[in-house]
């Protein structure tokens, strides 16, 4: 966790106090990002700031008028908002990824408009290869309906030429993929049971969705908060003047981290 080398926990390490900016406040108040996803995918790897189990007992056991005083939920909530963000770009970036080029929706415009024309064109046919049959044209008949045909197999070339485009179209190649809208990860719609278990209940999946559980809750507890401007709360080591994603301290509380555009919850009901 952290530099471990370098916390409280080891005797060769300095002594910090608990409003040491070199103090990881994320671990004080929950969770640290960079222990959530070790050995996955979206390894942060090792927390620059120090992570001291006998600081985080004191944070703990304090009053919260001190916790107040600190603010340290504050620096939490910044530090995963800007997981939260990045993550919630990834999203947005894969389901591009998914979706038609336009020249792909050019090609099935055509295809469709295409297979409409020769529908109308075969009923027409149809119902003048019925009325020459009926007053004795026969041959007349016959090239009528040897053109239907025609048109028949035509439609049908259409028809498997769109299904074709249906199922491997979008820069992806794959149309049966759906993005997680947790983690960023692509889950398939032919998954079986066991292998989305597998990623429901993976370090990465519960890592996100862990941390986007604590960022909404946070949020709205500190909704009508204003941080401290205390000497370990400067504007220039915590980014107090500044935002992500539309957010900041300012207002009256903490905002932002919205997730734009959002697929369905990645999940096989929501299918």
């Amino acid at each position: 966790m952290g530099e471990e080398l370098m916390s409280g926990t080891d005797a060769r390490a300095p002594q910090l106090i608990i409003t040491d900016s070199r103090v990881c406040r994320s671990y004080l108040v929950g969770n640290c990002p960079h222990d959530l996803f070790t050995n996955t995918k979206q390894d942060f790897g090792q927390c620059p700031k120090h992570h001291s189990e006998g600081l985080k007992t004191e944070y703990q056991e304090a009053s919260d008028e001190q916790k107040r005083k600190w603010g340290f939920e504050f620096d939490y909530l910044r530090d995963m908002q800007k997981h939260v963000d990045e993550c919630n770009r990834r999203i947005n970036t894969a389901q591009l990824r998914l979706e038609k080029t336009p020249e792909e929706m050019r090609q099935t415009n055509a295809m469709l408009k295409s297979i409409d024309t020769l529908t109308k064109s075969i009923e027409a046919g149809l119902k003048e290869v019925k009325l020459m049959g009926e007053e004795g044209m026969v041959n007349l008949a016959v090239q009528e309906y040897y053109a239907v045909q025609q048109k028949m197999a035509l439609k049908a070339d259409d028809e498997q030429r769109l299904k074709t485009l249906s199922d491997t179209g979008g820069p992806s190649g794959h149309q049966k993929l759906q993005v997680c809208d947790v983690c960023g990860a692509y889950l398939s719609r032919l998954d079986n049971d066991r292998r989305l278990a597998d990623h429901f209940y993976g370090k990465m999946h519960l890592g996100f969705a862990t941390m986007r559980k604590s960022y909404e809750t946070l949020q709205k507890e500190l909704r009508d908060r204003q941080p401290p401007r205390d000497s370990y709360h400067s504007a220039g080591d915590h980014g107090m003047n500044g935002s992500r994603g539309g957010g900041g301290y300012g207002g009256g509380g903490y905002g932002g981290g919205g997730r734009g555009r959002r697929g369905t919850r990645g999940r096989r009901g929501g299918w």
